[in-house]
């Protein structure tokens, strides 16, 4: 029995058990936890497809497995967490206005599913990747309470911005705005010089901003992904 076949959907599946751990923590509000199981899963996500490529074992049931396993830890994970927040920061307004935190699961799920028949995203993402864009999210309510800049967190818990949050976050996951590739393939500095610089960069905001570098790193990611593309038509 080759056993190696096995490993990439074992990864998958370890994936998608995270996700349920991390949505338990959610619903009681433990969202460093949370967040702790959905970085675990994203690990899992990730070397699912290393393995799928290094044994040679890519195909239809794991790409399926992969997407469905995302969905949970990457779109309902997520959209549960800002759900969680909008209840929190909904004082005296309409009950059913935190269920708009779900549309992240729902640009989530669009993305994933497309993502699936696109065949220009090979080496290269067109909008965030769902993992990049559950970081973001997973980590707000992290930063509302371990922030040091009280206006931050003030600014973070108004309902109106969380809400704006989750309209940006499921525009950009769908957006045609084209990533660049974060593969470095040789180490050529003049080659991958925006990588190498970004890669740094955000080394560098890890170490000093902790929890508010996430959301840092993953607006410039997209920002210089932007400008990079502006400068490439010129």
């Amino acid at each position: 029995m080759n056993i190696k076949k096995y490993i990439p959907n074992f990864l998958t599946l370890l994936n998608l058990f995270c996700g349920c751990i991390a949505i338990v923590f959610i619903s009681d509000s433990k969202f460093d936890m949370a967040f702790y199981f959905v970085c675990l899963g994203i690990f899992f996500d990730f070397f699912d497809g290393f393995f799928a490529r290094k044994f040679g074992v890519s195909g239809p049931l794991g790409v399926q497995l992969d997407s469905l396993a995302d969905m949970v830890t990457s779109g309902v994970a997520p959209g549960f967490v800002m759900f969680k927040m909008l209840t929190q920061n909904n004082y005296d307004s309409c009950v059913y206005l935190p269920f708009l935190g779900f549309i992240i699961t729902l640009g989530a799920c669009y993305r994933l599913a497309n993502f699936n028949i696109d065949t220009r995203q090979s080496d290269s993402f067109i909008g965030l990747p769902t993992p990049a864009n559950t970081l973001l999210i997973m980590s707000l309510p992290l930063v509302i309470l371990e922030c040091h800049f009280l206006i931050l967190s003030e600014i973070l818990s108004f309902k109106w911005v969380l809400l704006t949050i989750t309209l940006l976050s499921a525009y950009i996951m769908n957006a045609e705005i084209p990533l660049f590739s974060l593969k470095i393939k040789d180490f050529s500095f003049q080659k991958y010089k925006l990588q190498i610089g970004f890669l740094l960069a955000s080394i560098i905001m890890i170490v000093t901003l902790q929890y508010l570098a996430i959301p840092l790193i993953i607006i410039t990611y997209v920002l210089l992904s932007v400008l990079n593309n502006i400068f490439n038509k010129k």
